[in-house]
């Protein structure tokens, strides 16, 4: 299995609305796209987020998986409403689970 973290800090301009459709957007994804085990996704209420406001974990099958995730057009509208809403910066960490 391979674990996906995303961290996610937007523009000032980017609403609490714009942040709650995203989280109920890609919450979808788990349907779509195949090989996607467990998706989380949520606000970020730790002090110690260094302006990191939304958290991504996606949960694969395998590798194979996670590299047909990245181009599939589900996610790719995803990537385009980030950027629509103000996407800042990422964190982006893949690592095997054991």
């Amino acid at each position: 299995m391979v674990e996906h973290i995303v961290l996610i800090k937007f523009s000032q301009k980017t609403t609490s609305e714009q942040k709650e459709e995203l989280i109920r957007k890609t919450l979808l994804l788990k349907e779509i796209i195949p090989g996607i085990l467990d998706i989380q996704q949520g606000i970020n209420f730790s002090n110690r987020s260094q302006g990191y406001e939304v958290g991504l974990t996606v949960r694969f099958k395998d590798r194979a998986s996670l590299e047909n995730y990245g181009p599939h057009p589900a996610h790719q509208e995803i990537v385009s409403y980030l950027k629509e809403i103000g996407l800042e910066d990422s964190i982006i960490v893949d690592f095997d689970i054991k």
